[in-house]
């Protein structure tokens, strides 16, 4: 996600937000609606009846954030026709768009916008940059792990997994995993991947799947064939990224990625712990 698309979406997040008299932040379901890219209103209701599920298991009254309300629109020709709406507190909108398919560009913003309380476009891109290194780190550890049981089906054993990685590493950086770990200034019993940045561990997760498609493909039954599948993989990804001005081995380590996740999971903590709730008199 651009630095621009996010504070066009900001821009727009903002443009809804409406404040009761207690000062309490809501946004009108029906705008929320729009915003997420919802185009029918059914379908809208069913993911915000998972977030007053997911509201009430989390201890909260549904009312205190979720609160019915009818509002008045037009429909041409000067008439008007009421409809129902919800007014949604901020932590209504964040089990929303936790509910929602973080795939689409404006659910994947929305998650952020409504976990953390700024207007700043630049933290909420903090943020979302965090996510998607955070994912990245764990699509890859799911691909290793097919590859590790591709290995143990196709050959009888997966012991030297491990090595066969560490080749491939080695392939990447045209530096060894223990001579990465030095340069990075790495524990030895870190993995290397914690601290590899998001681009690097789309480029490693890209080897390793084809590794995995050609391994089946061509149905190898040798850890050599495997090891050697692997290599060339990630040398051609590595060619890649030289050949656009990225190489691997210079780029700078990041935050230990465990360290992001317990800070992402905090923030998420706050959203409920710092959570306004609607004043139970009619607004």
């Amino acid at each position: 996600m651009t630095t621009d698309i996010i504070q066009s979406l900001t821009n727009n997040f903002e443009s809804f937000v409406n404040c009761t008299e207690d000062n309490v932040e809501f946004w009108f379901a029906r705008d929320v609606q729009q915003l997420l890219g919802y185009t029918k209103w059914d379908n809208f209701k069913n993911v915000i009846f998972k977030a007053k599920t997911a509201c009430e298991v989390s201890g909260f009254e549904i009312l205190d954030h979720f609160a019915d309300v009818g509002k008045m629109v037009e429909i041409g020709s000067g008439a008007k026709k009421s409809i129902d709406d919800i007014m949604l507190t901020r932590y209504a909108c964040y089990l929303i768009a936790q509910n929602g398919d973080s795939k689409k560009e404006q659910i994947a913003f929305a998650q952020t916008y409504f976990a953390i309380q700024t207007r700043k476009a630049e933290l909420i891109e903090e943020r979302i940059l965090e996510i998607e290194r955070v994912q990245a780190r764990q699509k890859l550890q799911q691909t290793e792990k097919e590859l590790s049981k591709v290995i143990y089906e196709q050959t009888g054993s997966n012991q030297n997994f491990a090595l066969i990685r560490s080749k491939g590493d080695q392939a990447l950086f045209n530096n060894t995993t223990a001579q990465m770990k030095l340069k990075y200034n790495i524990k030895d019993n870190k993995p290397l991947a914690d601290f590899m940045p998001t681009i690097l561990l789309k480029a490693k997760d890209f080897a390793t799947e084809i590794t995995i498609h050609n391994a089946k493909e061509h149905q190898m039954n040798s850890e050599k064939q495997i090891s050697d599948e692997h290599i060339t993989n990630n040398k051609t990804v590595r060619n890649t990224l030289i050949s656009r001005g990225i190489i691997p081995e210079t780029l700078s380590p990041q935050e230990d990625v465990k360290k992001i996740e317990r800070k992402l999971l905090s923030t998420d903590k706050k959203v409920i712990k710092n959570s306004d709730k609607l004043s139970k008199k009619k607004i």
